[in-house]
């Protein structure tokens, strides 16, 4: 059997990128809270069941216990940091004082200030939307305002739920730069945020706008950043062989077109792409490199076992309730509840 001698200096190379890997693997667990193996997410708060993105929402989610809060925020023109998917009042989901709701596009936020926000109710869909027609078992709760995020982090310390985790997204699109506050200014005061309310080991921030995600690791190396990705459709925010707008110049053709090594230079702790684009061996170069991957997202029951058969870190789901029967029966410890009301 032939014997290859190699040298000195590629030996210690081998060594090195092993030692970094390595690293690399422990300083994403230690980020992410050593006792994690599954994350089992409620996107926008469980919208399926409740209006997304309320307080009714995220309680109704501690309340059957999920790991995870996913929600989305911007900020008003007044400076406050609100929960909200949309970058401004939502057409299908926003009735002013009489009961109408705001024709389409809503105002930005950042031209309205928090009063102006408060106004409006958002605790039922229009009825004759497509919105309407893809969660038809919303339970409505008229009254429903959009909450502040330090009202969010409130209802948290009010549960007494000292496990769960916020992954937070910063809502900026690269191609509206009217309808938000600059990344810089938009960072600053999310950060500024989470710091005063003392949940900084406790949050992700996420985003398809990789830029807000590389002044969060610049401006809080210690929290986890997590890199949305979508592959297909008008809705494409990458591309494998060139930047887009979206990915603050990094081009997955840069790195061997491998987009979990990008995100991985970028300074990504977590990819989190649509579940349609993932593979089995994607993921396992994700883990490679020491990226956790969760994906969105996951409504369907056999989805979900699927994605948790290719090996997937954690799911973001409209349905935790859904969720937590999937990774139960998977053989997934669940996460306690920690009942609450709004």
């Amino acid at each position: 059997m032939p014997c290859f001698s190699l040298p000195l200096r590629t030996v210690m190379t081998s060594r090195a990128t092993i030692i970094l890997t390595a690293l690399s693997v422990l300083i994403a667990g230690e980020a992410m809270g050593s006792d994690v193996a599954f994350d089992l997410e409620a996107h926008r708060g469980g919208r399926a069941l409740l209006p997304e993105n309320s307080l009714p929402a995220f309680a109704n989610a501690l309340t059957m216990g999920v790991d995870t809060l996913e929600l989305d925020v911007g900020v008003t023109a007044d400076g406050e940091v609100i929960v909200s998917h949309e970058r401004g009042l939502n057409p299908d989901l926003a009735r002013d004082a009489r009961g109408a709701y705001v024709p389409p596009p809503g105002p930005p936020f950042v031209t309205l200030k928090l009063a102006d926000v408060r106004s409006y109710d958002v605790g039922q869909i229009r009825p004759d939307s497509s919105y309407a027609k893809q969660f038809p078992d919303q339970r409505a709760i008229p009254g429903t305002r959009i909450p502040t995020l330090k009202e969010l982090f409130a209802l948290v310390r009010k549960s007494g739920n000292m496990r769960v985790r916020f992954n937070i997204e910063t809502k900026i699109d690269p191609n509206h730069p009217d309808e938000t506050l600059d990344p810089q200014t938009f960072v600053a005061k999310l950060l500024e945020l989470i710091e005063a309310e003392g949940f900084s080991d406790r949050v992700m921030v996420q985003s398809f706008d990789w830029r807000t995600l590389l002044l969060v690791q610049q401006q809080a190396p210690k929290i986890p950043t997590v890199y949305l990705t979508l592959q297909r459709g008008s809705g494409q925010t990458v591309a494998l062989d060139k930047a887009t707008n979206w990915t603050a110049g990094f081009s997955p053709a840069d790195h061997g077109g491998s987009l979990p090594r990008t995100i991985k230079t970028a300074g990504g702790a977590i990819w989190s792409p649509y579940f349609g684009d993932v593979t089995a061996a994607l993921i396992a170069e994700a883990h490679q490199f020491g990226l956790r991957v969760v994906v969105w997202t996951v409504n369907k029951r056999e989805d979900m076992a699927r994605m948790i058969e290719l090996g997937v870190d954690g799911i973001i789901s409209d349905r935790p309730d859904l969720l937590r029967e999937v990774a139960g029966g998977k053989g997934i410890t669940l996460p306690a509840g920690t009942p609450v009301a709004p």
